[in-house]
């Protein structure tokens, strides 16, 4: 059963993930910008000052270092679905040529994160196309794009707890391997958001489990699973100023073919 799914998989990611992930954004494009094709029904804006704070453990075994960044976030609510997306600009102040960095350390090279996800309505039902493209690159040349394509399922409370579940097939292009079908992802993202007296509190988790990696993929990341998560509470000061610590964890993924964790630390601000 195993190398059936894994069969079935890999056929349907060659032929139709760039195909169907392309059209997704496409059609979440064209509804965003044009108002004829939907109505937007919710949306936000923020940027952020972030410290990355990896434990001791973690710098010990992957040889990673605590950084800062700076990032920005947007996402907006439609009736035909959903889009979110993020940048991340990490070690901002360290951006060289890659001449100029030899000898340099990966954990002190400037860095960019960026993605973009997309739920459109499967008709009136709690389903959705999902679509998630994500790019990541450093200034010393290094890259990779995670490209997933599936579907996702939401569940909202009036309790103020939502959480939608997904899963898809996954397509990776990396510096060091080449491109190629990298098995499937699942996960979640679930949020809660209520009130201590006046005081607007949200905690919020997230989680990526990557399965059925390719060996080309699980040479490099140590193992054929992979997690890459966080658990985070978020203090509401105002409508526009927000702060939040986040419990970051991961297994091999980010680059280390090992356990990682930390905490962040954020100063928002929403437009």
């Amino acid at each position: 059963m195993y190398q059936v799914i894994k069969n079935t998989a890999k056929k349907v990611i060659k032929t139709n993930t760039v195909q169907i992930i392309s059209k997704l954004l496409v059609t979440g494009l064209l509804f965003n910008v044009n108002p004829a094709f939907a109505e937007q029904e919710s949306g936000f804006v923020n940027v952020s000052v972030n410290y990355w704070d990896w434990s001791q453990g973690t710098q010990e075994r992957s040889g990673k270092k605590s950084f800062s960044y700076v990032g920005a976030e947007a996402g907006g609510g439609y009736d035909w679905g959903d889009v979110y997306g993020f940048l991340y600009l990490q070690n901002p102040a360290k951006g060289d040529f890659k001449a100029d960095q030899a000898g340099q350390q990966g954990a002190d090279q400037f860095r960019i994160e960026a993605k973009t996800t997309v739920n459109i309505n499967i008709s009136d039902s709690n389903w959705n196309w999902y679509g998630d493209i994500f790019n990541f690159s450093d200034s010393a040349g290094g890259y990779e794009q995670n490209l997933i394509a599936g579907l996702s399922y939401e569940v909202n409370t009036d309790s103020g707890f939502w959480i939608r579940p997904f899963l898809g097939a996954h397509y990776v292009h990396n510096s060091d391997i080449g491109a190629g079908f990298n098995g499937v992802m699942t996960g979640w993202a679930l949020g809660y958001t209520t009130f201590i007296d006046d005081h607007k509190l949200t905690f919020f988790n997230w989680n990526e489990i990557e399965l059925l990696r390719a060996d080309e993929y699980a040479a490099i990341n140590g193992d054929t699973t992979g997690l890459n998560g966080a658990a985070s509470v978020w203090y509401h000061y105002s409508d526009q100023l927000s702060f939040g610590i986040q419990y970051r964890y991961a297994k091999d993924k980010l680059g280390a073919n090992t356990y990682q964790n930390g905490f962040i630390y954020t100063t928002k601000y929403n437009f």
